[in-house]
């Protein structure tokens, strides 16, 4: 049985007590998270949100990359939402990590080389900073007035605010 299976019937079960059919596709707080893949966070846990709260938009490092921004504009005007929580954190796999040396392990266990940059990042607050900035600056995005930075501690659970 593989790990997919188990997974399938979860789904067997969630959806025998599904109640969530009547939520409207815009978010009800309004607001899009971005942060990473890593297993270890939990957005809907160390937020408290709840289905039909919040867009959540993951990816490696929780980086800012041309689909984020494209999933956050169609986010703010089709969908209304009007703030971006954008959250990286410790412990993560791209922080001091090469693009060549990712690109490398690809490369290896595939043989095809990733044509486009993998974002690592050598500074976890920095990276943040960098994010919020390309953020407030994108004219594609209606509202860049509320856009804010955290670095999520894998350790304690707690969110810290990069200003």
């Amino acid at each position: 049985m593989s790990a997919s299976d188990d997974l399938l019937r979860n789904n067997e079960r969630y959806a025998a007590g599904f109640g969530h059919g009547q939520l409207s596709a815009p978010p009800a707080r309004s607001v899009a998270v971005v942060t990473c893949m890593d297993a270890r966070i939990d957005p809907a846990a160390l937020l408290g949100l709840a289905p039909g709260d919040a867009h959540v938009l993951r990816n490696a490092g929780g980086v800012l990359t041309q689909d984020v921004l494209r999933s956050l504009a169609i986010s703010q005007s089709v969908l209304g939402t009007r703030e971006v929580m954008f959250i990286q954190h410790t412990g993560c796999g791209m922080l001091g990590a090469e693009d060549e040396e990712i690109a490398a392990a690809i490369r290896e266990k595939t043989g095809a080389a990733p044509d486009f940059p993998l974002l690592a990042f050598e500074d976890l607050e920095q990276s943040v900073r960098a994010a919020i900035a390309e953020l407030r600056a994108a004219p594609i995005l209606a509202h860049r007035d509320a856009v804010r930075g955290f670095v999520y501690e894998v350790e304690t659970g707690q969110l810290r605010e990069v200003v």
